[in-house]
C-alpha cells in the first residue's frame, strides 16, 4: 500500500513542487544577490516535501542555537531526506557543503550556484582546501552558517569515519560546530530507492562546541570529539526537548 501511495501521491507531489519551488528561486536569485529569498522558497520547499511524505519530525535541542547566530552544523548522513528535515526545522540562515557532481546537473547546478551553496570537489585536495577556506570566509562576511556532512557521503553501516574538513572550517572561521543527529530519514527514504514512505524522524541537536580556542593542527582531535559526540547522540535516548507550543518537537 505504501508503495502504491508513493507512486501514484507522494512522489510525483515531491517532483512537480521541486520543480516549482526551483523555478521561483532561480527567478529570484536575478533580484538577490544575498541567497537569501532562495534560501527562504528552499526552506517553504523542504517543509513542503517533508508534509507530503507524511513525515513527522520531533526536534530536540533547538533552543541550544541562536537563529541569528553563525555556526557549523556536522551531520550524519544516511538518506536523501536528511537536508530536507535539516532545513526545514532549524531556522538558520545557511548554506550547504555539496560535492561537486551535483553542480553539473542542469537546473539544479544553476539553482545551487545562485543560492552560494560551496562546491566540494572529491579527487583535487587543493581545490577542495580553496572550498573549504571559502566557507569560512563566507560565514565570517555574511553572518551565516554552514552545514556539512563530515562523512562525505550517505552511509548504510552506522556512522562513519569523519573528514576533518567540517574541524578545519570551523576552527578557521572562529565558530562553534553543532553536532546534529538524525534517526529515521534512511527508514522514510532509503539509500538506492525512489520510495519515499511516511514515517518519524528524530533531529538531535548537541552542545554547540567552541572553537575559538583551537587552531588547525586541533582539527584531528575535535574531528574525533564531534565524531564521538554524534555517535552518542544517535543512541541516547530524549533530552532537551523543547516544550510543545514554542515549535518543536514538531509534528507536521
Amino acid at each position: 500500500m505504501s508503495h502504491l501511495r508513493a507512486y501514484l501521491f507522494t512522489d510525483p507531489l515531491i517532483i512537480l513542487s521541486t520543480i516549482v519551488c526551483g523555478s521561483i528561486s532561480l527567478v529570484a536569485s536575478f533580484f538577490d544577490a544575498t541567497g537569501r529569498r532562495q534560501m527562504a522558497v528552499a526552506r517553504f520547499w523542504a517543509r513542503l516535501l517533508v508534509r507530503i511524505a507524511g513525515v513527522k519530525v520531533t526536534v530536540e535541542g533547538l533552543d541550544r542555537i541562536d537563529p541569528n547566530g553563525s555556526y557549523v552544523f556536522a551531520s550524519n548522513h544516511v538518506s536523501y531526506m536528511d537536508t530536507p528535515v535539516i532545513l526545514s526545522r532549524i531556522p538558520v540562515q545557511f548554506r550547504f557543503m555539496a560535492k561537486e557532481g551535483l553542480f553539473k546537473i542542469p537546473f539544479l547546478g544553476d539553482h545551487l550556484r545562485r543560492a552560494g551553496h560551496i562546491s566540494v570537489p572529491r579527487d583535487n585536495p587543493r581545490a577542495a582546501l580553496k572550498a573549504m577556506s571559502d566557507a569560512a570566509r563566507i560565514i565570517n562576511e555574511r553572518g551565516i552558517s554552514v552545514l556539512v556532512f563530515p562523512e562525505g557521503g550517505r552511509s548504510l553501516t552506522g556512522l562513519q569515519e569523519f573528514k576533518e574538513g567540517v574541524a578545519y572550517i570551523g576552527i578557521k572561521a572562529g565558530v562553534q560546530i553543532v553536532p546534529v543527529a538524525l534517526i529515521g530519514t534512511l527508514q522514510v527514504l532509503p539509500m538506492h530507492s525512489a520510495i519515499v514512505r511516511p514515517g518519524h524522524v528524530t533531529l538531535r541537536i548537541g552542545e554547540p562546541v567552541p572553537t575559538t580556542a583551537l587552531k588547525l593542527q586541533d582539527r584531528g582531535a575535535l574531528t574525533t570529539l564531534l565524531h564521538d559526540t554524534i555517535e552518542e547522540m544517535l543512541d541516547v535516548t530524549p533530552r532537551h526537548t523543547t516544550p510543545a507550543g514554542t515549535g518543536s518537537p514538531t509534528s507536521r
